[in-house]
């Protein structure tokens, strides 16, 4: 039996969410602030509710809206009071059947989920509204206008204060067969409700227990007080509670008694001045019992909250560790270690208080932990992960406990495939409608092709990018892009360095794999790809290969060769670029791609656009004309012609040599010869462009488009900013 779904609605950003959880083990990923300690700390408010109070700011930020909205004197307006639920459903085994025959919705049960839902509702919610509108009758009387007289402002207000007294947890039992395939009851259903909290408190008590191993650790590398703790108390606990104790002998017990009586003698020396001087101020006395300072020793004390963690020092023949004779004591080692150890130790105990608890045991256990990552480096993060389980695994089932992890490390995130991921998507339906949806990668791992799946698996793993906990995404078409982009953005959109990008090199031929696994998670996405134009193949080409390297007869038109790289320019050029012909736009003409609007550049949903060169305006010497480079580095020098074939950006590589008598569309030709010859080197001409002081270039206008859509994507109130360079958006 295990927990295997979870609703909550109006819980603050969990305004209606669904959570599917696996039999073992699952991860909650997501930018910052997408509600994934939501999704935990609302089991902790629900299943200890004499400890942890509901308060009015963790209802969705819409529910203040509704509250201050409803007419406290119409008779409609109790039923528009919001409430926080937490609908449990259990998957059911044949040996845990007799769990839940209680709560079975109907004797022919076919082996559906059995849910349990929790509700934090108004007591009664006329009397709530009546006792709203009795406090604000004390203002509207005409007594005091003082600020602090003037309580209640609004529903929510009066709420602030009152909500413990207004609102209550209730239970009731759900039927699967009643609620749709997300588990949201179905038109007039009503869940049967346990009348007495108490049973309902119960009823889940039985059924599940859920501990939580918090972020803050309060682990401390010091002496220091407050709430910190050295290993040493931790690893006590854990003796205390769970360890087989040592017995004590007759042995062991003479020499505590000798260390008794040395102690004694010892403390009788030390504190006789102090004892003396209470004599002089009249203590004892003649009736008082004279005071006397004694050790007493507690064997089994001595051997349990007295143990020590040391760490014992590399002996230097290669002995054993242990047989060391230089050892430090726990607070010696560093915290990331430390960190590593406490969880452990908190997990074993959690297991092990589960399996021992007292009565009968909740047939579920979940654990939930809280960004293992803190003070851990890449390696052990990734140890953490793939061991962590082991630790509480069972060959029993009934033995088994769910973990529930939250990160926000990509290392702890890519050790595990696409299925236990639960990815916290942040939405925005409005200024005061914040709110998130959770995506179950199981289900695109389910529904995804095996190839791609595994090519993004191991991709993402190898790379360990942010994916899963940035704002936005751009996909870029090789190094250089990726060189550049950080450049481009400090340099033309400086106001998406407050977003959280993750810029991913996946080259032309591969980034359209990722097409169905961003839209998938609707994470904007930016896609910076070339052009890449090739003369047009015929039936008899198909001999010719893609993007051989350009040699000087191929500059002639008449000798172009199908399939070779060419100019933009080419008569009846298409794109060899796998991301525009399958992904976005789907166009396989050069012509026809240079006159597609911005609109058509981003995908229908409005998550995607792509961004690739386009007809600049370019200049040399008198003449002009609208002209676009094949790859960025051709579209840099066209949209730089002057500027990079001076002679101070030799080392660019993009200079030409003897330049004076090129028209436009010579120099262009030399320029797209040069860039795509094995002798150019794209990397040298990113750092070198990097290197320089000097920003009087301008940066490609089809990147900075594309930047610009993903920041007014990234913050809609934003205004398209406009660069001296770039035309308006056809959006």
């Amino acid at each position: 039996m295990y927990l295997k779904t979870f609703r909550v609605e109006n819980f603050r950003r969990l305004k209606s969410v669904r959570v599917d959880l696996e039999e073992t083990e699952s991860i909650f990923v997501g930018a910052n602030n997408s509600g994934k300690t939501s999704a935990t700390q609302i089991f902790r408010l629900f299943l200890n509710p004499g400890k942890h109070k509901f308060r009015v700011f963790d209802f969705s930020a819409d529910c203040w809206t509704t509250l201050n909205a409803i007419d406290p004197t119409s008779t409609d307006g109790a039923d528009d009071l919001p409430r926080i639920v937490l609908d449990l459903w259990f998957e059911v085994d044949d040996q845990n059947l007799h769990r839940v025959l209680g709560i079975l919705p109907s004797l022919d049960w076919d082996g559906r989920p059995v849910g349990v839902r929790m509700s934090y509702q108004p007591r009664d919610p006329a009397r709530l509204l009546a006792n709203y509108v009795e406090a604000r009758a004390r203002i509207d009387d005409g007594g005091d206008k003082s600020a602090k007289s003037m309580w209640p402002t609004d529903l929510t207000d009066y709420l602030q204060r009152t909500l413990t007294q207004e609102y209550e947890v209730t239970y009731a039992v759900l039927d699967a067969e009643k609620c749709d395939l997300n588990g949201v009851p179905a038109g007039d259903y009503r869940p049967f409700r346990i009348e007495l909290a108490k049973e309902g408190e119960e009823l889940i008590g039985s059924l599940i227990r859920v501990d939580f191993l918090d972020a803050q650790r309060h682990l401390s590398d010091s002496s220091g007080s407050g709430r910190h703790e050295d290993l040493s108390t931790r690893l006590s606990r854990f003796y205390e509670r769970n360890l087989e104790k040592h017995e004590i002998d007759l042995t062991t017990v003479n020499a505590i008694a000798d260390s008794e009586q040395s102690l004694n003698t010892h403390f009788a020396e030390v504190f006789k001045p102090t004892l003396e001087s209470l004599k002089r101020l009249g203590y004892p006395g003649i009736a008082n019992p004279d005071m006397i300072v004694k050790a007493t020793l507690n064997a089994q004390s001595i051997l349990s909250s007295n143990a020590r963690v040391h760490y014992a020092l590399p002996t230097a023949d290669g002995s054993p560790a242990e047989s060391s004779a230089m050892t430090l004591p726990d607070q010696y080692n560093g915290l990331g270690f430390k960190n590593l150890i406490y969880m452990v130790v908190e997990i074993l105990d959690f297991h092990q208080r589960w399996i021992d608890s007292e009565g009968q045991r909740p047939p579920v256990h979940l654990i939930m932990i809280e960004e293992p990552e803190a003070h851990l480096h890449a390696q052990l993060q990734q140890v953490f992960v793939n061991q962590i389980f082991d630790l509480v695994k069972s060959d029993h089932p009934a033995f088994q406990s769910q973990l529930v992890i939250t990160t926000h490390s990509s290392h702890v995130l890519y050790e595990s495939n696409f299925k236990p991921i639960r990815y916290f998507s942040r939405k925005s339906k409005g200024a005061s409608a914040l709110c998130t949806e959770v995506k179950n990668l199981s289900t695109f791992y389910d529904n995804e092709e095996k190839q791609t799946r595994e090519f993004l698996q191991r991709y993402l793993k190898l790379t360990h990018c942010d994916l899963f906990f940035s704002d936005g995404v751009v996909l870029v078409e090789g190094n250089v892009e990726r060189l550049l982009l950080p450049l481009i953005i400090e340099k033309d959109v400086k106001d998406l360095r407050r977003c959280h990008l993750t810029i991913l090199e996946v080259g032309g031929a591969f980034a359209h794999k990722f097409e169905k696994l961003v839209a998938f998670l609707e994470i904007p996405t930016l896609v910076i790809t070339d052009i890449d134009s090739i003369a047009p193949k015929s039936a008899s080409d198909t001999e010719a290969e893609d993007n051989e390297d350009v040699e000087d007869a191929d500059l002639d038109p008449a000798a172009q060769k199908p399939g070779r790289s060419c100019l933009t320019t080419f008569e009846g050029a298409v794109t060899s670029n796998e991301t525009l012909r399958q992904w976005l736009p789907k166009v396989g003409p050069v012509t026809n791609l240079l006159d597609l609007p911005d609109s058509a550049k981003v995908q229908d949903d409005g998550c995607v656009r792509v961004a690739y060169q386009t007809r600049r305006p370019t200049s040399w010497g008198d003449a002009e004309g609208q002209l676009a480079g094949r790859t960025l580095e051709e579209a840099f020098a066209l949209q730089n012609l002057e500027w990079s074939q001076h002679a101070d950006q030799k080392d660019l590589g993009l200079k030409i040599r003897n330049t004076g008598d090129l028209d436009l569309s010579a120099i262009h030709q030399k320029i797209f010869k040069k860039v795509n010859s094995k002798a150019f080197d794209k990397t040298k001409f990113a750092l070198e462009l990097i290197a320089r002081s000097d920003q009087a270039w301008t940066s490609p206008a089809y990147i900075v488009d594309g930047l610009l859509w993903l920041h007014r994507r990234l913050d809609p109130k934003v205004e398209l900013l406009t660069l001296p360079t770039i035309t308006e958006s056809d959006e």
